[in-house]
């Protein structure tokens, strides 16, 4: 998942230079052009029906929307990239638990304890949020962040697991595009500063990440029990939080590095204890 990684670093590399929705306006915008250009010419199928296109609408606003929009806030709000990567990493464990109920995936006893170990984990990262003095609500945009993306994936496998990838961009980046301009126009009106920094973020944003990435995990939900597609996502918290370090000299202390073990082995504990085929949806 190092390209999910870099997810991470291009939102603070980027971030100095444009407000956070206005970045992710600008990246949905783009994306759905390019995607548009790639299905024309390459004639994709578009979806069949206003119900399909309602649904990888929903979907999109969850995974793109309210997860890119929750970890873009919380590292402009000054979240170290790290930090935000091992919050969202426990998503994996949050998805075991929704399967279970949305989707009738089987919760396993070692499971529940990934939970907990999972759940210890984050509170050895965030204790220092929720200790008196501090502004626990400054926690919310990467809580929303873990919700978008747990509920989100699980709502593609549920409803839209099967569609073509480049009609199926163009329609959820767009529908992305459309929630944001409003936001933006009301709660951002700061210009973007065009530097070479932004430019270079903004470009792997829109081909690498959004084009590639988020290409990927759509692929693999549809391949995939969503428990197990979440699963791979272990390793993301402790790449990111290295190339965190290198790029941008981002420190995180004993007890973080604890926190992030236990999310890991949380995450490695909640992953399916066999490879048995996913339902047909």
């Amino acid at each position: 998942m190092i390209l999910w990684s870099t997810g991470f670093i291009a939102a603070r590399y980027g971030l100095p230079y444009a407000p956070p929705l206005r970045f992710l306006l600008l990246r949905f915008t783009l994306v759905a052009t390019l995607m548009a250009i790639v299905a024309l010419a390459t004639r994709a199928p578009w979806p069949p029906g206003w119900r399909a296109v309602g649904h990888l609408a929903v979907a999109s606003w969850l995974v793109n929307g309210v997860y890119l929009g929750g970890v873009f806030v919380s590292i402009a709000d000054g979240m170290p990239a790290g930090t935000s990567a091992m919050l969202v990493g426990l998503q994996p464990v949050l998805t075991v638990f929704l399967a279970r109920a949305w989707l009738g995936e089987r919760v396993a006893a070692r499971q529940w304890l990934g939970l907990v170990a999972g759940l210890a984990g984050v509170w050895l990262v965030v204790r220092h949020k929720i200790a008196p003095g501090s502004d626990p609500l400054s926690l919310a945009p990467i809580v929303a962040a873990l919700v978008g993306i747990s509920v989100g994936t699980l709502y593609q496998k549920r409803y839209v697991s099967a569609f073509d990838l480049r009609t199926g961009a163009v329609v959820q980046f767009a529908a992305c595009a459309i929630v944001y301009l409003p936001l933006v126009a009301w709660t951002q009106p700061p210009p973007i500063d065009w530097t070479p920094s932004f430019a270079f973020a903004l470009a792997w944003s829109i081909v690498v990440l959004s084009a590639g990435a988020i290409s990927l995990l759509y692929w693999l939900l549809r391949h995939g029990a969503a428990a197990d597609v979440a699963g791979l996502f272990y390793l993301v918290p402790p790449v990111t939080a290295l190339m965190a370090w290198w790029m941008f000299d981002e420190m995180l202390g004993t007890t973080a590095f604890a926190g992030m073990a236990l999310i890991a082995v949380g995450v490695a504990l909640a992953r399916r204890a066999s490879s048995a085929p996913s339902r047909a949806n």
